[in-house]
């Protein structure tokens, strides 16, 4: 058995498969957990298990280079109350009010979402074939918005659980570009250090559902679900994907975050049993023919 985990430690595409697949699954898990855990409680749940999980297995490397994070701590608090517990929060109360097919097909647009945050940041130069890249996959989020219904688009009648998965979105991606200047630490410690100030920025948030009746008391199903995205989407997949980085470099792993798209979609129809209509289809095109014009015709150019 340690031999069968040694040589898949070694498996870059294995490792990014299995990671997207994870990611994937968050989707559908974000609508299982409905009724079953209130949203906040789930995002704070998740990284309560999180830090849990990186104190026993990371605690040495976490004592020994905690002090380089120290002169970037506002960096890190902004990185992991946004990117972490703003897109998670925001990730469980769209799953109330929209599907995981839409879900996932929207998350797939951060990746042209930080082509498009680099151009205005670091001025980093788009060429031609990017833009109609970007056109293409702001198309497919107008297609699961709006369902198909191009007249819903003329009278702005979003589903507001779309809406909040596209600022769910943006948060993401700016979080994306900030890993820009991230401290020169291990990637685990930083993690860490991010998982703790995600679990920490949760804490308003869920004193605020409490305060407002959203809060209501997990059901064994919910905590079970908890556990899930605490342990998998955001320890064990953020490890392998760590992992895959070092093996063949974070442009080459970015690629497989496509794959993201494709598998929250199946899994929502396999184990939700969604409805895949024409639409969904239309749009999963749209969005991954925008990121493949943007990512690999637009930078060959």
């Amino acid at each position: 058995m340690f031999r069968l985990f040694r040589w898949f430690g070694h498996q870059a595409y294995l490792l990014l498969v299995f990671t997207t697949l994870i990611w994937g699954a968050n989707a559908v898990a974000a609508r299982l957990a409905v009724g079953e855990i209130s949203p906040m409680m789930m995002t704070g749940s998740r990284w309560i298990v999180s830090c849990i999980a990186l104190g026993l297995t990371a605690h040495r490397q976490i004592a020994q280079h905690w002090r380089v994070l120290v002169p970037a701590w506002r960096r890190i608090v902004l990185m992991g109350a946004f990117g972490f517990t703003g897109f998670n929060a925001l990730f469980y109360t769209a799953a109330h009010h929209t599907t995981a097919i839409n879900i996932a097909i929207i998350q797939g647009t951060i990746p042209v979402l930080v082509l498009v945050g680099s151009f205005f940041i670091f001025r980093t130069r788009i060429r031609g074939l990017q833009l109609c890249g970007v056109a293409l996959t702001i198309a497919g989020i107008a297609v699961v918005a709006s369902q198909g219904d191009f007249a819903a688009l003329a009278q702005l009648a979003f589903n507001r659980g779309d809406i909040a998965m596209v600022i769910a979105c943006l948060m993401y991606a700016a979080y994306t570009l900030a890993l820009r200047g991230r401290p020169a630490a291990p990637g685990i410690v930083f993690f860490a250090a991010l998982a703790a100030v995600a679990f920490l920025t949760s804490l308003p948030l869920l004193v605020v559902e409490v305060a407002t009746g959203h809060f209501f008391m997990p059901t064994a199903k919910g905590m079970a679900l908890a556990l899930f995205v605490g342990l998998l989407p955001s320890f064990i997949s953020q490890l392998t994907f760590i992992r895959s980085v070092e093996l063949i470099g974070a442009a080459r792993a970015g690629v497989f975050l496509n794959l993201v798209p494709i598998f929250g979609p199946l899994l929502a129809v396999l184990v939700l049993h969604e409805s895949l209509s024409l639409f969904h289809a239309v749009a999963l095109a749209l969005v991954l023919g925008g990121i493949g014009v943007a990512e690999y015709l637009g930078t060959r150019r």
